[in-house]
């Protein structure tokens, strides 16, 4: 059963979900921490080239299954038009401001 996004637990990563799925960059962006970074499957991606492949070109979408670790980790299903659907698994840092400085996501 999914976690309704207005539940989940973390703001930052609450927003951060919210702006995928509203396919809203600005939104995306201003979660994000200036140098924030990303890995996808373990390897390091650049940033702007990965969020623009693989969420907003993409049209990406999450359903967020599972969170925990505060709502800083999440389970979810995760689809776009490129590799469509997979469960995947979402870590996130969180400066003290608020914003991510960093997110790993992969396959779960």
């Amino acid at each position: 059963m999914t976690i309704q996004t207005s539940k989940l637990s973390d703001p930052a990563v609450r927003a951060f979900v919210t702006a995928v799925n509203a396919h809203d960059r600005e939104g995306f962006l201003n979660i994000l921490a200036p140098g924030a970074t990303m890995a996808d499957d373990g390897t390091d991606r650049d940033l702007a080239d990965w969020i623009e492949r693989e969420i907003f070109s993409s049209h990406g979408h999450m359903e967020v299954d599972n969170e925990s670790n505060h709502g800083r980790d999440l389970l979810a299903s995760y689809r776009n038009d490129a590799w469509g659907e997979m469960r995947t698994r979402w870590h996130f840092e969180i400066e003290d401001d608020g914003r991510i400085s960093r997110f790993e996501t992969g396959q779960a």
